[in-house]
């Protein structure tokens, strides 16, 4: 909303001297936002005067255009130029050269001196052009801002005016002004109006509001008016679409008459466009009380007006002058002909105020804000008035605004008024609030007197009665927001002050901090990102397909996924069963834009439905509190959604540079990351050889607790995948329930002991099977050895000369140590032969 300063001087003590950002910064006292200043004088400077054309003559030129070369008088005659500078005629008469045609010797005009500044820094000074030193400029109102119309100079006659030469054109078109614009929330919409906004002005400074409803004089209502009837047939949840319409008429308007300057300075600094004299009289009224009008050319109705919902197949060809196909939801105001308006969005071509109009009809109604948003939504087609509609209305202030509207076109357009006049609907009731006395002290944390209370809400435009421990408070007419005691309580400490809450620090009860499970989700997501993953974040909705390859490791029938009832697309239309198909977009999102060294994870919850009935037949009704059953109920509907961490590498490890050569994600990146997080949650887990349809058949590792439940998966994708997806070949991911993790780690991980002593290494290159799994003998090895054992790994498969065929040679490096002395040779001997002896027996091991 954008407040011209002039205007809001009218109802409330803004000091003369007081700026656009002196006003923002009051009204942001109260809870209103300051977006934007507008000054036209930013951009448009002096010496900008009233000037009388004396002499024109037309010379043609070469090029065929005609031009005129005029003297222009900018003093009153018999008095001296005041002004100096290059291009300034001490006699008071310039000689301008002009190209626009509509105007004549005796007419007073806008001119540009030299030394003067218009809009997009076009500055005025003396030039030669077809042959003479043309010395100024006569404006158009596109010139100077104040319009769209460059078909030819402003001649002052044509807007009333008859000014004295040499008058300040700035001052006379009302450019000096201001104004300050301010973002208005939904619930504040009675401050889209200068009265609502002077009336905060007042709020935030403590000065004197007058309110320009109680200005209007209201005659008494008189029979007779124009026929209206409230047909609402359909009201939307109960709520009829109108509850009241104001009818006035006004007969032998001159339509054609100029816009007052005044009045359009205002209303182009509240960013609306001057269009004519009627209707820019609809729009100020609406601006300056907040009651959005229509005008009818009279003549062009026909028989009653119906306020109603559309029947189906209606159209209606509104004022911008399209077709519109109306929904049965839809408000209207129709007559004998069928739908003339979208209540309270836009009126219709057929009843338009034109140039010929003689005879207006004026219409001032309230309409229900749930109905008129819902008609701008559907026709997209917003407007100034449904803007007001949506935000809530003055019920009261109808026949207010009407009458306002009668005034200023009987002042300005001529005409007389009907005496009858039609006012129909039913008034709503008034809403009354009962609040504690104690209430906003509970609330806010501060104390209130009773003069504060009772002086606010007052002031706020509401009746305070006190009653036995409270008030009972009547809601002003314009305040539709203020439905309960905390609605009364934010409006009194709004006024009083935000400032004046105490503040202080919460103080963090003793005992408490992250869960386990929080401290272990912490700890494994920052060891991953410490490692030199990236996390990111994907959606939580596939493909039935990526569910069907990522969703279970075993090939066949589609496993139990949930279906969305309105996915944002038709092919994303499942919850995930696996996060690495979410991870495969991202990798190729990132390829796309040429980023192609990938290391990313991403912890979520997937959803795993039992093949059972998700959800529940009915809703618990509202405002009752569910027992155990149905409680039990909703919870059995539900899908298990474990702890799920996914990784997925492409490219290299390290960016190529200078004397490095990178390497390229394998494999084993994969199953390392899996141990480090393990590692970081103390759990002990098996990795064995795997199979899943969407890893490679061949380069997949499972894990595993001792206890043998499957935690997840790791190794390169499937090469079909890989090639399907365009990425690059052996990509490698993996995909982990950390809530089994989380389960099985302990609560407090206590560190091993650091041995002082030295430790004894021994190496040992067994003959096995091919079929044989290293992973296993490893294991046999590590409860072979026993205590002294420290660490044991694989560092080399053999297979080829020496070794039989279909049999290979596993070497593994075995370290001992003591936590209470330095081994022996013997002693390390012994504990090796051992691990040896028990890898002979479960697996037929031969030394080498």
């Amino acid at each position: 909303m954008r407040i011209p300063l002039s205007w809001l001087r009218e109802y409330a003590a803004v000091p003369a001297d007081a700026t656009a950002e002196d006003v923002m910064a009051e009204l942001v006292k109260v809870g209103l936002e300051e977006e934007d200043v507008h000054r036209p004088t930013d951009e448009l400077t002096g010496p900008i005067v009233v000037g009388q054309v004396l002499s024109i003559v037309k010379e043609p030129q070469s090029n065929g255009k005609t031009i005129n070369w005029c003297e222009v008088r900018v003093v009153p005659e018999g008095t001296e130029q005041t002004l100096t500078g290059d291009g300034i005629d001490p006699s008071g008469v310039q000689g301008i050269v002009c190209g626009a045609h509509n105007f004549v010797e005796g007419d007073k005009v806008v001119v540009t001196l030299p030394g003067a500044v218009l809009p997009g820094d076009f500055r005025i000074s003396p030039r030669k052009t077809y042959g003479h030193v043309s010395a100024g400029m006569i404006a158009s109102v596109r010139e100077l801002g104040i319009g769209e119309d460059h078909d030819g100079i402003l001649v002052l006659s044509t807007l009333g005016l008859d000014p004295e030469v040499g008058t300040d054109a700035l001052e006379l078109l009302g450019l000096y002004d201001q104004a300050a614009e301010i973002n208005v929330t939904p619930d504040r919409g009675y401050c889209f109006s200068i009265r609502g906004a002077a009336r905060e002005y007042a709020h935030a400074t403590g000065t004197a509001f007058t309110d320009p409803a109680a200005a209007v004089v209201v005659p008494p209502a008189a029979p007779g008016g124009y026929p209206v009837r409230l047909e609402d047939a359909a009201p939307v949840y109960g709520t009829p679409g109108c509850d009241r319409f104001v009818a006035r008429t006004v007969r032998g308007v001159d339509p054609t008459r100029p816009t007052p300057p005044w009045m359009s300075a205002r209303l182009r600094l509240a960013g609306i466009r001057s269009i004519s004299l009627v209707v820019d009289i609809s729009n100020y009224v609406m601006l300056e009380l907040g009651q959005p009008l229509h005008f009818y050319d009279l003549d062009t109705l026909s028989g009653d007006i119906v306020v109603r919902r559309a029947a189906a197949g209606e159209t209606l060809r509104t004022l911008d002058d399209k077709v519109r196909t109306l929904d049965a939801e839809d408000l209207l105001i129709t007559d004998d002909s069928g739908p003339i308006g979208i209540a309270g969005v836009m009126g219709g071509a057929s009843t338009e105020v034109s140039a010929g109009t003689d005879n207006v009809l004026i219409e001032a109604a309230h309409f229900d804000a749930v109905s008129i948003g819902r008609s701008r939504r559907r026709h997209r087609l917003p407007s100034e008035a449904s803007k007001r509609f949506e935000r809530g209305v003055d019920w009261t202030v109808a026949d207010i605004a009407a009458q306002r509207a009668v005034d200023l076109l009987l002042e300005l357009a001529g005409g007389t008024v009907d005496d009858a006049v039609t006012d129909v609907g039913q008034a709503p009731e008034p809403r009354v609030i009962e609040l504690a006395a104690d209430f906003p002290a509970r609330l806010i944390g501060r104390e209130f007197t009773n003069e504060q209370i009772r002086g606010t809400l007052t002031d706020l435009g509401a009746t305070v009665e006190e009653m036995d421990g409270g008030y009972r408070v009547t809601a002003p007419s314009w305040r539709s927001d203020l439905e309960t005691r905390e609605d009364l309580t934010e409006e009194i400490i709004r006024l009083i002050g935000y400032d004046t809450i105490p503040s202080s620090l919460p103080i963090a009860p003793p005992g408490r901090g992250l869960t386990r499970v929080q401290q272990q989700r912490r700890r494994l997501l920052n060891a991953l990102a410490a490692a030199g993953l990236t996390e990111v974040l994907s959606y939580p909705f596939v493909s039935e397909a990526s569910n069907s390859v990522f969703g279970t490791p075993d090939e066949g029938a589609p496993p139990a996924s949930v279906k969305l009832a309105n996915p944002l697309s038709a092919e994303l239309g499942f919850l995930r069963r696996s996060i690495l198909p979410g991870l495969v977009e991202l990798a190729k999102r990132n390829h796309s834009r040429g980023f192609r060294d990938l290391a990313l994870f991403e912890a979520g919850s997937v959803f795993l439905p039992d093949g059972g009935t998700l959800g529940s037949e009915s809703i618990p009704p509202l405002g009752i509190k569910p027992d155990d059953d149905v409680l039990d109920g909703l919870h059995s509907g539900i899908p298990d959604q474990p702890l799920v961490v996914a990784a997925l590498f492409t490219g290299h490890e390290t960016a190529p540079s200078a004397g490095v050569i990178p390497r390229v994600w394998d494999w084993a990146d994969a199953v390392d990351v899996v141990q480090l997080m393990a590692q970081v949650t103390g759990v002990d887990v098996v990795v064995r050889q795997g199979s899943h349809q969407g890893f490679h058949p061949g380069r997949t590792a499972e894990f595993s607790l001792r206890s043998g439940e499957v935690l997840g998966y790791a190794g390169e994708l499937h090469p079909k995948l890989i090639a399907a997806q365009d990425l690059p070949a052996r990509t490698v991911a993996l995909e982990i329930t950390v809530d089994l993790l989380f389960e099985a780690a302990a609560d407090v991980i206590v560190a091993r002991s650091l041995s002082t002593y030295p430790p004894a290494t021994q190496d040992v290159a067994l003959v096995v099977e091919s079929s044989v799994v290293a992973g296993e003998v490893l294991e046999t090895l590590r409860e072979g050895a026993g205590e002294l054992l420290e660490d044991v790994s694989l560092f080399d498969v053999y297979t080829g000369q020496g070794i039989p065929e279909g049999r290979k040679s596993l070497a593994f490096a075995l370290r001992f140590r003591a936590p209470d002395r330095t081994l022996t040779a013997d002693e390390a001997s012994a504990a090796r032969d051992a691990a040896v002896a028990l890898a002979a027996e479960r697996h037929g091991a031969v030394q080498r």
